[in-house]
C-alpha cells in the first residue's frame, strides 16, 4: 500500500511540475514554415482556398482575408476551445512553381496543453502536416523549411 501512495504522489508531483512549467510559458506563439511546390500559385491557391467559413473536425474556421492567389488568412471561430489563433497562407511564384509559407499566430490557454504544444508536439507540427498533405495531394515530395 505504501508503494501505491508513493506512485500516486510521484504522479501528482510530475503533473504539478508540468502544469507549473506550462503556466510560465506565454499564451501566444508564432510558428512559420515554408515548402516549395511544382504547382503554380493558382493551383496552390485552389487547393487551400475554401468558403468564407469551413470546418475541420470539431473546429470551425473563418476566412478573415483573401487575396487570390497570394494570401489567405483564416482564424478559429470557436471561442470555447483551449486554443485559438490564425493561420496566414502566403503564396509566391518560385521558378516554374510556387512557395507556400504558413504562419500560425496561436494562443494556447490551458497551461497543460501549452506545455504539450511547446515541448512534446511542437508548435510547427500541424503546419508540417498540412504542407505534407498538400504535397501528397499534388503527387510531390516536400522539403519543409523554416
Amino acid at each position: 500500500m505504501k508503494w501505491l501512495w508513493i506512485i500516486v504522489l510521484g504522479f501528482v508531483v510530475i503533473i504539478g511540475v508540468i502544469f507549473a512549467c506550462g503556466a510560465m510559458l506565454p499564451v501566444a506563439h508564432v510558428a512559420s514554415r515554408q515548402a516549395r511546390f511544382r504547382k503554380s500559385p493558382e493551383a496552390v491557391w485552389a487547393a487551400i482556398a475554401r468558403e468564407k467559413t469551413f470546418r475541420d473536425g470539431d473546429v470551425n474556421y473563418e476566412v478573415t482575408e483573401s487575396i487570390a492567389p497570394r494570401k489567405l488568412v483564416t482564424r478559429i471561430a470557436d471561442k470555447n476551445l483551449p486554443y485559438g489563433g490564425s493561420w496566414t497562407y502566403e503564396i509566391s511564384p518560385d521558378g516554374a512553381g510556387s512557395a507556400l509559407r504558413i504562419t500560425e499566430n496561436g494562443e494556447v490557454y490551458n497551461p497543460l496543453f501549452r506545455f504539450v504544444s511547446r515541448f512534446i508536439t511542437g508548435h510547427k507540427a500541424t503546419i508540417d502536416n498540412r504542407l505534407r498533405d498538400l504535397a501528397k495531394q499534388f503527387g510531390e515530395s516536400v522539403n519543409i523549411e523554416d
